[in-house]
């Protein structure tokens, strides 16, 4: 799978440990930025990468800065954008199996210790489950196209 990958500066340093962890699960990487812990804007990035998601430049990406809040909301203005910011296992598995999520936002603010490589490994093989969450994103792409 074709990850794209971008942080702010608050969140580079797990940006870091993240690339290791993906690139050992054996996935292709796409490093937007930031590549220092130079004060940066984080919807610079959360635009770049939510974009190439949604032309299927890459398959499905993971944001990162200190809450997650603002690449969240950021990621989710760009059109076929579905972030979903997770802080534990079962956000992860919801994100994927009730919302197909194609944006993981994670917090640099919390250490998820050992559970990080499990957590990002989860969210990459959950499937999406479609059925009456199907309709439900129907209902989300139908407004975006219609605005």
């Amino acid at each position: 799978m074709k990850i794209a990958l971008a942080s702010d500066h608050r969140g580079y340093r797990y940006k870091e440990r993240i690339k290791k962890i993906l690139e050992g699960l054996g996935h292709t990487l796409q490093d937007f930025g930031t590549f220092s812990e130079a004060p940066a804007d984080y919807p610079d990035f959360a635009f770049k990468v939510a974009e190439s998601v949604s032309r299927g430049d890459c398959d499905r990406a993971i944001l990162i800065c200190y809450s997650g809040i603002g690449m969240t909301i950021a990621a989710n203005k760009v059109d076929g954008i579905r972030a979903a910011l997770c802080y534990d296992h079962e956000c992860i598995k919801l994100s994927r199996a009730h919302n197909n999520a194609n944006i993981l936002v994670l917090p640099a603010k919390l250490d998820f210790g050992e559970k990080l490589t499990e957590m990002i490994q989860s969210w990459i093989d959950l499937p999406f489950e479609g059925g009456r969450h199907e309709r439900r994103l129907e209902k989300v792409s139908k407004y975006e196209t219609d605005k």
